[in-house]
C-alpha cells in the first residue's frame, strides 16, 4: 500500500508518512521508499520494521480528574489508548502533566510531570482556589508497544481558580463612586460659573417706600421752652 498521509518539511519535501488505521501483527513488516531529483538517480531505501516500533500511540481516553475539599486531594482517571493488537492493560506507562494555569510559561517549562503505571493517580496538593490543567500520554513498557511517547491527551481544567467576580464587583463600585463625584464637582463648578457670569441687578428705590430697606426710628429732641418777659410801665397823670 501507498503512503496515506505524507509528512512535509519547511521546502515541501516528503520527510516522512503517517498511516491510519493499520492492523499491527506479529510478523515484521516491509518498507520500501523511492526518491526521485531531476538532478541525480536517488537510491531508494528498504527495511524490514515491528510496526508497533514505529506506532504513535493515540492520547489516553476519558480523562477525568474528580476533586474534593478534604485531604484527599483530586483522583484523576483515565482509560488506556487504542491499540489493535494488544489488550493488556499492563503494557502501558502513562505520564501526567499537571500545571497551574495562573503560572507564568517560564515557570511551567520547569514543572517536573509524574509518571506512574496504573489508571488512576491521587493529586495531593490540589488548592481549590487555583485552576489546574491536565495532560496524559502514554507509551509502552515491558510488551510489544512502542516505547516512544504518543499524543498527549487535550488539556482539561479542573478547580474553581481566582474569584474575579468579586474584583469586578469591587471595580464597578469604585468607578461608580469615582464617576459620581466628578459629577457633582463638575455641576458645582458649572453653578458658581453661572452665578458669578449672571450676577444680580440692583433694582432702582422707590421715593415713595424708601422706608422699606432701613428701620426709621423716631428721635426726640428736647427744645428749650420759651421765656416771656413782662414789662410794666407806669403811668402819672398830671392836674
Amino acid at each position: 500500500m501507498e503512503c496515506e498521509r505524507y509528512i512535509k518539511d519547511e521546502n515541501g519535501r516528503n520527510t516522512g508518512c503517517r498511516f491510519q488505521n493499520v492492523s499491527i501483527e506479529p510478523e515484521e513488516a516491509y518498507f520500501l521508499v523511492n526518491g526521485s531529483s531531476k538532478d541525480a538517480l536517488i537510491q531508494f531505501y528498504d527495511e524490514y520494521i515491528q510496526l508497533y516500533e514505529i506506532e504513535i500511540l493515540t492520547p489516553p481516553l476519558n480523562v477525568t480528574a474528580n476533586c474534593t475539599r478534604d485531604s484527599a486531594g483530586c483522583i484523576i482517571t483515565w482509560q488506556p489508548p487504542l491499540t489493535s493488537h494488544t489488550k493488556d492493560t499492563d503494557c502501558f506507562q502513562y505520564e501526567i502533566s499537571i500545571r497551574n494555569k495562573d503560572e507564568p510559561k517560564e515557570a511551567k517549562k520547569d514543572d517536573p510531570s509524574e509518571e506512574v503505571r496504573n489508571e488512576s493517580y491521587e493529586f495531593q496538593n490540589y488548592n481549590e482556589k487555583k485552576k489546574y490543567i491536565l495532560k496524559i500520554r502514554a507509551r509502552g513498557k515491558y510488551c510489544s508497544v512502542s516505547s516512544n511517547w504518543g499524543e498527549w491527551s487535550k488539556p482539561i481544567e479542573f478547580g474553581r481558580g481566582k474569584d474575579y467576580f468579586i474584583f469586578v464587583i469591587l471595580f464597578l463600585i469604585a468607578l461608580g463612586t469615582i464617576s459620581v463625584a466628578l459629577l457633582q464637582y463638575c455641576l458645582f463648578k458649572r453653578y458658581c460659573s453661572f452665578k458669578s457670569i449672571f450676577s444680580a441687578v440692583p433694582q432702582p428705590r422707590e421715593k415713595f417706600n424708601a422706608s422699606t430697606d432701613e428701620d426709621i426710628q423716631p428721635k426726640y429732641v428736647n427744645l428749650p421752652n420759651p421765656q416771656c418777659t413782662e414789662e410794666i410801665t407806669m403811668v402819672e397823670e398830671m392836674t
